[in-house]
């Protein structure tokens, strides 16, 4: 199922390549094994989430705060996005840290508690599929505007061209948001 693991600049992010069999009918890919020797697999997984956008779309900077923060296990399955990841943990020596990846249906990203999570479709229809560690609890939702918190980010498109929800437009710049303690 895993073809390889890379550790990114964020202190306990993981990107895992996995294995497509492909064949005359199409292709077949194991996406969850509970069993695997991967700490980021053997989490008790509660919720499940999927979304799909539209080419353009991006969504984020989103996460849970306090008892309601998540770790999740994200995955492409249809399209290509570019992911958005920003740790948030106070004392992290990655804290305020913002990477970049693009992720296809061929990778398997886990995401600790304590970042900020979005991302931009790249094609029409992208679907993404994540596991969480903890349930969704509108009273603990947070997250910060990406695009006005005046960050030196090389962005390969023009900002003015993204379709991007009315409140996630609203939410605050990275150093008015939350940040996490003790994680």
């Amino acid at each position: 199922m895993i073809l390889s693991t890379k550790v990114l600049d964020i202190k306990d992010v993981k990107l895992f390549n996995i294995n497509s069999y492909c064949d005359k009918r199409g292709s077949f890919l194991e996406v969850f094994k509970s069993n695997l020797d991967f700490k980021e697999f053997k989490l008790n997984y509660v919720q499940e989430n999927e979304s799909k956008s539209k080419y353009g779309v991006f969504r984020g900077m989103h996460f849970q705060k306090g008892i309601y923060s998540q770790a999740k296990l994200l995955r492409v399955v249809k399209g290509k996005v570019l992911d958005f990841i920003c740790d948030l943990r106070e004392g992290s020596p990655t804290f305020k840290k913002i990477i970049t990846i693009e992720l296809t249906n061929e990778n398997i990203l886990f995401l600790p508690k304590g970042l900020a999570h979005g991302f931009l479709a790249l094609e029409d229809d992208s679907i993404i599929n994540y596991k969480c560690d903890n349930y969704y609890n509108p009273k603990y939702e947070c997250g910060f505007n990406l695009f006005t918190s005046n960050l030196d980010l090389d962005l390969n498109f023009n900002k003015k061209d993204l379709i991007i929800s009315t409140k996630d437009k609203k939410l605050k710049d990275l150093n008015q948001t939350y940040f996490f303690k003790n994680i």
